[in-house]
């Protein structure tokens, strides 16, 4: 049941930040709707930013105080944590991992062996670059009933990964039926050794990189045909 003082335009508790009154019912409320959608987007910002400081058990508190507003105003944007868990989910994926390793993808690289290493050290780089971020998603695997980051990303990479394989294998004139389980045979061994690697720390990042290359182009370049040119 909602409460009163979440509804759009109650009077705000004792020591709270006065909300926007909702709008009359005419044009204006798509403006209305357009402020709660942007008031939602700082507070998932805040909430990344509280990730980044406490790491992967932070608390709403954490997020207020990172937003500058009391927990009461995150729950008229969210239901409860586990929503704001989902977004700040979301936000990490579509904001930081995804164009990372998507954008590698799509680039064209003299061979493979070089396409392989970018998307791998673009991959060892955010673990290096944001690793309050990526134990907060690894964190919050297998939740359930609720998104699973880890899973949905993996799934876009090794399907863009397979795209591309079955265009080489195509225009040789092959079947492209092996590109998918491939592409999903190097993804998932790159993200289990990496996240292994994350704990451990047996060998410098760059080191890993090579390594993961060497066993990834291993295989690749023997069942690939030829790039043309």
């Amino acid at each position: 049941m909602q409460r009163v003082a979440d509804l759009p335009g109650a009077r705000p508790r004792s020591g709270e930040p006065p909300e926007a009154p909702l709008p009359a019912l005419d044009g204006r409320r798509s403006r209305w709707t357009e402020h709660r959608r942007a008031r939602r987007e700082d507070l998932v910002a805040a909430a990344v930013e509280a990730v980044r400081r406490t790491g992967p058990e932070f608390a709403v508190d954490d997020v207020a105080r990172s937003a500058g507003v009391s927990k009461t105003v995150i729950y008229r944007y969210f239901s409860d944590k586990d929503e704001l868990v989902d977004a700040v989910l979301e936000r990490i994926s579509s904001a930081i991992l995804l164009p990372r390793l998507l954008g590698e993808i799509a680039r064209d690289y003299p061979d493979d062996r070089s396409a392989l290493r970018a998307v791998i050290t673009a991959f060892v780089s955010l673990i290096e670059d944001e690793p309050e971020l990526y134990r907060f998603a690894y964190a919050h695997t297998g939740r359930s009933g609720r998104a699973d980051l880890v899973a949905a990303s993996e799934h876009q990479i090794a399907e863009a990964l397979g795209e591309r394989m079955a265009v080489r294998l195509a225009e040789a004139g092959r079947s492209t039926e092996a590109a998918m389980t491939w592409a999903y045979g190097v993804v998932g061994m790159v993200q289990l050794a990496a996240h292994w690697w994350s704990s451990a720390r047996s060998v410098p990042a760059p080191q890993l990189v090579e390594q993961l290359t060497a066993l990834a182009h291993g295989g690749i370049d023997t069942l690939l045909p030829p790039r043309r040119g």
